[in-house]
């Protein structure tokens, strides 16, 4: 059944028929696939591979932010200083490609020309079927990156493409975003915490 399927009398209702539907969304994610996401991450931060992040609309505002959280947040206390770029960030590029080639390879174009095999692609799309996210999913895995797809609704094909597939159980996109957002903070936050001794992690806000 989806969500909302009927019109509410006042919105405190509906929030907490929404933050019921965030609650399920959240525990419908993987552990073993969130395992193998943070250890793919983990990785390429320690052998300095770059990680790029793509999304459109507000997964263009969750994939601006992991680089953040991610190149400065995951830093901080530790020896990791992770390389992340976000190919949502730059929008006189996505534009001149949108404009001059196609709105389909505005992700691909600067993934073809800057990544490396052993890069790491994380794409971010509710639907999982978005055409620019799909097409540079699909060079990535022939082009030897990792790949690491959050994904909403039934998947589509970057949860197909994926190499790990975080995958979240909702057909709502606020509720969908929602959790991706939570993903985006729980993976920086973990990473983090890990290379930091228990004195420190005491000592520290997260």
């Amino acid at each position: 059944m989806t969500f909302p399927d009927q019109k509410y009398a006042d919105i405190a209702a509906f929030a907490a028929d929404y933050a019921e539907q965030f609650s399920k969304a959240s525990a419908s994610v993987d552990g073993d696939k969130l395992k193998e996401a943070a250890s793919r991450l983990g990785e390429a931060y320690a052998r300095r591979a770059t990680v790029y992040v793509c999304g459109n609309g507000g997964s263009a505002s969750i994939s601006n932010h992991l680089v953040c959280d991610h190149l400065k947040g995951v830093q901080t206390d530790t020896d990791l200083k992770p390389r992340v770029i976000s190919l949502s960030s730059n929008i006189e590029t996505i534009t001149a490609i949108a404009n001059d080639i196609s709105y389909d390879d505005v992700f691909v174009y600067p993934l073809k020309t800057m990544a490396n095999a052993g890069d790491v692609l994380i794409t971010i799309s509710s639907s999982g079927d978005s055409e620019n996210v799909v097409r540079a999913a699909s060079w990535a895995k022939d082009n030897g990156l990792e790949v690491i797809a959050m994904s909403g609704f039934d998947g589509g094909r970057s949860a197909r493409l994926a190499d790990t597939n975080l995958h979240v159980t909702a057909d709502n996109y606020g509720v969908v975003e929602d959790v991706h957002q939570s993903l985006m903070h729980i993976l920086a936050q973990y990473l983090r915490l890990e290379q930091m001794s228990d004195e420190l992690v005491a000592a520290r806000k997260f």
